[in-house]
């Protein structure tokens, strides 16, 4: 950090749900149990799999993918907000603080770009299913995600560093469970005017892409059903990317609550609640959409339980 950027601040306070009181630990118990849940949910799927021949495929790469970045974004929150909620005292370091936010931003951008590999490779199973072995080849998905992990982290670098060197001379309380960007920023004394521009400019094309890619997709998914010429055979269809459509709604619909806005808007209380609906409700429920509604899913759960 430069002399011109020095900063009295030395670490946060996460303010919380301090306000609930005694109900802190209603909520400890709470989120320890959908966490333990998340975790073990995830892992379950991973494993089903890894172990079982015949989900060797780009989708269920993908799926086992979306598993174990469920498992990081809700590591990288829960366990901090765990703690906050038994102590008095919900302090967090500066360096820790910008650190969160890199991983939570990279790893929650990186779920959107998963999300959109994912609309592609129903497109090209229902829209162009003669080709598919030669357009979602495991070779691709490695490319794709690979280039995906380098745009997700630099867009997160840039904010986690750029936001690490504003200057903090008032206030230390971050009005959030944990250090996200939007209240991070009305701490700061510093001109944001530019880094707002930036901002809305870089992460409007940052979430364009993934949304774009989703909308394409499924356009030509939905005329590609249409077309068909029994309804037996369109709800068949449309059944084998039901749970991608749900996943997705989860995320976008509680992301957009969030982010659609100028990060130097004053964060309002029910912020936590869509917070915690963004971090908690779809790695909680991905493992439980994909198991109930995917017959290959819950055929290997069968089989590994009979064993």
């Amino acid at each position: 950090m430069d002399k011109g950027n020095q900063s009295t601040v030395t670490e946060f306070i996460l303010v919380g749900f301090s306000d609930l009181g005694e109900d802190q630990k209603f909520l400890f118990v709470l989120f320890l149990f959908t966490y333990i849940t998340t975790v073990f949910g995830n892992i379950v799927i991973i494993g089903l799999i890894v172990s079982d021949y015949h989900l060797q495929t780009p989708m269920y790469f993908l799926l086992c993918c979306l598993s174990v970045l469920d498992i990081c974004v809700s590591s990288t929150i829960i366990p901090n907000l765990l703690v906050g909620l038994l102590n008095e005292t919900k302090t967090i370091p500066f360096a820790s603080c910008f650190t969160q936010m890199f991983f939570f931003h990279s790893i929650g951008n990186m779920e959107s770009f998963l999300l959109a590999l994912m609309a592609y490779d129903r497109y090209v199973a229902i829209c162009r299913p003669l080709h598919y072995t030669l357009m979602m080849s495991r070779k691709l998905c490695l490319l794709l995600m690979s280039g995906s992990w380098v745009i997700v982290c630099l867009h997160s670098l840039l904010y986690a560093v750029w936001t690490s060197r504003l200057t903090y001379c008032g206030s230390n309380k971050i009005y959030h469970f944990f250090c996200e960007i939007v209240p991070v920023f009305k701490l700061s004394c510093s001109d944001l005017t530019i880094i707002t521009l930036v901002d809305i400019v870089e992460a409007g094309i940052i979430l364009s892409i993934p949304s774009t890619c989703i909308a394409v997709s499924y356009g030509h998914i939905i005329t590609t059903i249409m077309k068909m010429p029994t309804a037996v055979a369109k709800r068949k269809t449309f059944s084998t990317c039901s749970s991608h459509i749900i996943v997705v709604t989860l995320l976008y619909g509680s992301a957009l609550a969030v982010y659609v806005r100028p990060p130097t808007a004053m964060p309002v209380p029910s912020d936590r609640i869509v917070s915690i609906m963004y971090i908690v409700v779809p790695p909680l429920m991905n493992p439980f959409i994909y198991t109930l509604r995917n017959k290959d899913i819950k055929g290997a759960l069968r089989k590994a339980l009979a064993m």
